[in-house]
């Protein structure tokens, strides 16, 4: 009997912390608040490539990245450029080399990010004064482009603000108490954006 006592005493505490507990804070999203840019960039369309193979000047060449993602390189011809590292192409490079230069070495450098300054864009949509595509800059969160958008407007739900990610074929989805960090200076969900981001406060339901 004692031990049943005791069982049950443990399951009432369980119940009461749970019930005690913010539902909020259970339902609202998580994000990692160190999440920061992508580790390697991913090469786009109109970004300007230079390919270098080692003692081959000829075959060295600056080339930009073709609407169909793909470059020219003399002897091989066309390669797929778009949406790889540079580590990738110039080994996809060296590889279509081999036939023709003994042991090529093969370095590609982007010397100009051209399609950089579209894909790493942060964008302020919804009940804002001024909604805004923004330069994505280190260190930004979502209060900065919130501000740089001019604010919510009077229409604004605030509290109902969205952070959409886009990861992959996949978008997440993470709820941001906008009003509180404008408001009472509550800063947990004022994470740090990415490139892509896409910042959307809803208007309030009449």
């Amino acid at each position: 009997m004692k031990i049943m006592g005791r069982l049950l005493m443990v399951c009432l505490a369980l119940f009461i912390t749970a019930c005690a507990t913010d539902p909020g804070s259970r339902t609202a999203p998580e994000i990692d608040p160190n999440a920061q840019a992508v580790a390697a960039y991913h090469i786009g369309v109109d970004d300007q490539l230079q390919v270098t193979v080692w003692h081959n000047p000829d075959l060295s060449v600056s080339v930009p990245v073709r609407p169909d993602g793909q470059i020219t390189v003399p002897l091989i011809g066309d390669v797929v450029a778009g949406g790889k590292t540079p580590e990738q192409v110039a080994a996809e490079i060296k590889d279509k080399l081999q036939s023709y230069v003994r042991d090529p070495q093969v370095a590609v450098i982007l010397i100009e990010l051209r399609s950089n300054e579209y894909l790493s864009r942060v964008r302020v949509t919804g009940a804002v004064h001024t909604p805004v595509s923004l330069p994505y800059r280190q260190g930004m969160t979502i209060l900065d482009a919130v501000l740089a958008a001019g604010g919510t407007t009077v229409y604004a739900a605030p509290d109902r603000t969205v952070l959409y990610r886009k990861g992959g074929k996949d978008t997440t989805s993470y709820a941001v108490r906008l009003d509180k960090i404008l408001q009472q200076g509550e800063l947990m969900t004022n994470y740090p954006v990415q490139p892509g981001d896409v910042i959307t406060v809803p208007q309030r339901t009449f």
